[in-house]
């Protein structure tokens, strides 16, 4: 009766061990499962290149704007060194797709077009879809500041001006505090005009 008591208490000692064994593991796949749903979202904004006069309602890109969005490409191919950039939005215009394009053909990526009058709804569509994921947002010199402010990053991001085109915008969100905004620069750098003597 002893032994059958001893192994009794041996089997439910055993037992015991093994439930924790499988609380702690669902445990530490939950959390794995929570913190990487959970992870920074990187939004990387650009004006389109330079743009052609011609035809003034819908132009396409200059000679100058080609060679600018090569030099994207080749910034933007290898952004993330372990899956790069992993979605691309740019409004409807030729100047904004034939921006788009190269990087997309180089990604092998699709281009989600979206209405450049309606910020919010392409910004909450990319935070729905794309949540700890990098995304390319090719957009227009007025509307590049107001993706960035609506986001909640800086509200200081200067006017872009009308021949300015070499702003890279980088905005860091994380799942828990303060988002980010990095502007860097790529290309022909933009000189502004001489202030009047």
């Amino acid at each position: 009766m002893r032994a059958t008591t001893e192994q009794d208490r041996k089997r439910r000692r055993r037992r015991r061990r093994i439930q924790v064994i499988i609380i702690y593991t669902a445990i530490a796949i939950g959390l794995a499962w929570f913190f990487e749903s959970q992870a920074t979202t990187t939004i990387i904004f650009v004006r389109h290149a330079e743009k052609a006069a011609t035809p003034p309602d819908d132009p396409g890109l200059t000679e100058a704007g080609q060679r600018r969005v090569a030099e994207l490409t080749r910034q933007l191919r290898d952004a993330d060194v372990v899956a790069g950039i992993d979605a691309i939005y740019s409004t409807p215009f030729r100047r904004t797709q034939e921006t788009a394009q190269p990087i997309a053909d180089a990604l092998d990526l699709p281009i989600n077009t979206y209405d450049p009058s309606d910020t919010e709804a392409v910004l909450e569509r990319i935070l729905k879809e794309h949540k700890g994921k990098i995304i390319l947002v090719v957009a227009h010199s007025n509307t590049v500041p107001v993706l960035i402010a609506n986001l909640g990053a800086s509200k200081k991001v200067p006017p872009i001006q009308e021949d300015e085109y070499d702003n890279i915008y980088i905005i860091s969100i994380p799942w828990f505090g303060k988002t980010k905004t990095i502007r860097l620069r790529f290309g022909e750098p933009y000189i502004p005009p001489s202030p009047a003597a």
